[in-house]
């Protein structure tokens, strides 16, 4: 019993890593089917097609668990489409690493995300670790010229909007244990493809599509299907991890999108936002040690 306990942790923490790995550098294919035409909304609406096709082949009669899902499946659906959409046009419009920092300010969120729907009380422990993340979303953010220290256009205002949803999975899908895998990754899948789809008047190509060419094809399946795979993986690493923890390992992310940033689009980060940055991830370091007190 032991030794299957330990594996599956061990299987868990190759899912998030696995996840972080694609995260960290699916944005630079997005970014080729941008350039061909195809804008973030179009996009994602594609591949995430092919990530429900191929999930729904994989998972069987899912559709059976909406009755236990209640409204913790809802949430679930929303929450993670609009976490995967931000993301993607975050990463198409911003700069890499500062997009995905403001994404990775997700244990502030978390923590009160927790207090709300797991009961879980806000100690001093992890009072320190909400202060370590807003004082370096500060410092990263901060321009005297330019008045508070927010988010300086629209990508980075979805960024941090996307990081608050994706704490709200989180949490949902760690406390949904009665909820499957593969429900839950239909739920990103199908939530994804619906938040794209409502976008889509805005879309600025709306009526315009480019032809699509073999290659084009290709990238668009690729993506889907790593993505069905990846979320089958995630959604597993999420059930068998403590939400605080898990965020933890995805700041691995941060690492492949740097060195991914750098050397695909040559993007580098400025002195500031590296003390930033530090302040951020070291919160998220932290907030893996952060103890659950319940509510009584």
């Amino acid at each position: 019993m032991k030794r299957l306990a330990n594996n599956q942790k061990i299987l868990a923490i190759l899912g998030l890593l696995a996840g972080a790995a694609v995260w960290g550098c699916i944005w630079y294919p997005y970014r080729l089917l941008a350039q061909a035409g195809f804008g973030g909304v179009w996009a994602t609406i594609f591949t995430y097609s092919v990530a429900l096709t191929v999930g729904l082949l994989l998972s069987g009669a899912v559709w059976r668990e909406w009755r236990s899902a209640g409204w913790s499946g809802l949430i679930l659906v929303l929450g993670s489409g609009w976490a995967n959409f931000g993301y993607v046009l975050a990463t198409l419009n911003g700069e890499v690493m500062r997009v995905l920092l403001l994404f990775y300010l997700a244990p502030l969120w978390t923590v009160f995300f927790a207090h709300f729907l797991l009961g879980e009380r806000l100690n001093r422990y992890g009072s320190g670790v909400v202060g370590l993340s807003l004082s370096g979303a500060l410092v990263m953010l901060w321009h005297a010229d330019l008045g508070l220290p927010l988010p300086q256009n629209s990508a980075e205002w979805l960024a941090l909007s996307a990081g608050m949803a994706f704490a709200l999975t989180n949490v949902l899908v760690r406390s949904a244990s009665q909820l499957s895998v593969a429900f839950k990754s239909v739920a990103i899948w199908l939530g994804t493809l619906l938040v794209s789809t409502l976008a889509l008047p805005w879309q600025v190509d709306f009526h315009s599509l480019p032809p699509l060419s073999a290659t084009l094809g290709g990238i668009i399946l690729a993506i889907g299907v790593v993505l069905c795979l990846t979320s089958f993986a995630v959604q597993y690493g999420l059930t068998h991890t403590p939400a605080n923890q898990a965020i933890v390992i995805f700041l691995f992310e941060l690492v492949f999108a740097a060195i991914a940033a750098y050397f695909l689009v040559g993007e580098k980060m400025s002195l500031q936002e590296m003390l930033g940055a530090l302040l951020i991830i070291s919160a998220s370091l932290l907030s893996g040690k952060m103890p659950a007190t319940k509510l009584k």
